[in-house]
């Protein structure tokens, strides 16, 4: 219910916010759009997070870089670089350009997933993210 009521909001606005609530709100609109009976899910945001692709052996999964906790600090499985926390509370620039999520989507779900992710799955993702405390 607060997902249609983040898209009524938005749609009033008159054009996205680039917020995290606002971008799961777009993508869940769009999965609603393709399959009636869509709900977002915190849940299902999770078990994506965690589920073992093993489509890559360097990135099984989304936790291998992000590790199981995405309030915490990162570290990418090949260079070794830092990554920021993925969860918006403890990284609050996390979520809030829509070109740069579309962009590490595509990267990201092709690199662990074997494909790009549905806008089902990257709203609940977000659902999923927006649970996580600092």
């Amino acid at each position: 219910m607060r997902l249609i009521g983040a898209l009524l909001l938005a749609i009033a606005g008159g054009a996205w916010a680039d917020t995290p609530a606002a971008l799961a709100a777009r993508y869940g609109a769009e999965a609603a759009s393709a399959q009636p009976k869509y709900a977002s899910s915190a849940d299902a945001g999770r078990d994506f997070f965690l589920r073992r692709f093993n489509v890559s052996a360097d990135f099984p999964s989304c936790s291998t870089c992000h590790t199981d906790n995405p309030a915490a600090r990162g570290k990418h499985a090949i260079t070794g670089k830092r990554i920021a926390p993925l969860a918006p509370s403890a990284n609050p620039e996390r979520f809030t350009d829509a070109a740069r999520v579309e962009k590490w989507f595509r990267r990201n779900c092709n690199e662990v997933a074997g494909r790009e992710c549905t806008a089902g799955e990257k709203a609940d993702f977000i659902a999923f993210l927006l649970t996580m405390k600092p």
